[in-house]
């Protein structure tokens, strides 16, 4: 295990509050930078996103070079709020179409990867109640100013908002707490300096994130940090505390098929690395029960355990990216 990686790469964002510095070392180096909102019914708060991120981070000061919006099939006003508020915005079905479709938000961020331009992409989830621009900045502070770090993931208080107007202060992180930190310790001890593995809010650079797979769903952060870990190593790996984030509650059921992908994602990756052997395929159903009068019902959700490869092996891609 790193001794010292907790301390020599984990920052707060207020140490990257000079964000003109940032802008400085954005050109100096010769680097575009964009913003992905991954989305899905997310009329409530993706105006402010795009309001605030365009307004501090492209006017006032010229950090990021363009906001996307990557949709799902929004059945809410999403789609047109995210274009009136001046993002560019593409329906994931709509991006390589002659793929076949998936739907889930590690292949929102996974298509992401073709219709944007930056060297630099952060991905930012589209439902942050308490959005600043620092969510941005202070993720791209690592990778601006340090010629190591390639990779920066966010961690913060998660307060849950249980009503209109109460708010609890802990219990977020549940499934991070629950199921992934377990799993870290067992198996990649020096992966537990990663405060909240799981926090969707992360930036890297292209290079990177167009040599590992995608899974579709939930498994996508867990997957991200055990790829680039095991190609790039801890080094290339920073966190950044953003303070605050205020976000939906979701209920432990919810919260059960979400720790359900992300073991399933965890066990295969640890098959793939060659640290385990499953000796028979893993049963891919989630099996919850409902009391329904006086009897117990099965609710299952059937998963398909479905992944995008590397970018960088799709041809439209390097057509696109790498012209010889």
């Amino acid at each position: 295990m790193s001794s010292n990686w907790l301390e020599t790469n984990t920052f707060h964002y207020a140490q990257f509050q000079d964000i003109g510095h940032l802008v400085d070392r954005k050109e100096q180096k010769g680097l575009k930078i964009s913003l992905c909102l991954p989305t899905l019914n997310e009329e409530k708060t993706i105006a402010k996103e795009i309001v605030i991120m365009k307004s501090e981070l492209m006017t006032r000061y010229p950090l990021l070079d363009e906001i996307i919006v990557i949709d799902s099939g929004s059945a809410d006003r999403t789609v047109e709020i995210a274009a009136e508020f001046g993002a560019d915005v593409y329906a994931a079905d709509k991006i390589l179409p002659d793929l076949e479709k998936y739907r889930g938000k590690g292949e929102n961020l996974w298509k992401a990867l073709y219709v944007t331009q930056g060297d630099i992409i952060v991905y930012l989830d589209a439902d942050i109640k308490n959005i600043h621009h620092r969510f941005a900045y202070g993720l791209l502070g690592p990778l601006l100013t340090n010629d190591t770090v390639k990779y920066s993931k966010a961690f913060y208080d998660r307060p849950i908002a249980t009503s209109k107007d109460e708010i609890r202060p802990t219990g977020g992180g549940r499934v991070t707490e629950l199921v992934i930190r377990p799993l870290f310790s067992l198996f990649f001890p020096e992966l537990t300096q990663i405060l909240q593995p799981l926090s969707g809010e992360y930036a890297g650079f292209r290079e990177l994130f167009e040599k590992v797979p995608f899974p579709i769903g939930y498994g996508i952060e867990t997957s991200l940090i055990l790829d680039i870990y095991e190609q790039w190593g801890l080094d290339v790996i920073a966190q950044v505390d953003l303070d605050k984030r205020v976000h939906r509650n979701q209920d432990t059921r919810a919260l059960g098929k979400m720790a359900f992908v992300i073991m399933e994602t965890f066990l295969k990756r640890l098959e793939r690395l060659g640290h385990i052997k499953l000796k028979k395929e893993l049963l891919l159903k989630m099996i919850q029960y409902n009391l329904v009068g006086n009897d117990y019902e099965a609710d299952i959700l059937d998963w398909k355990a479905l992944e995008r490869p590397p970018m960088i092996d799709i041809p439209e891609y390097l057509e696109k990216f790498k012209p010889r």
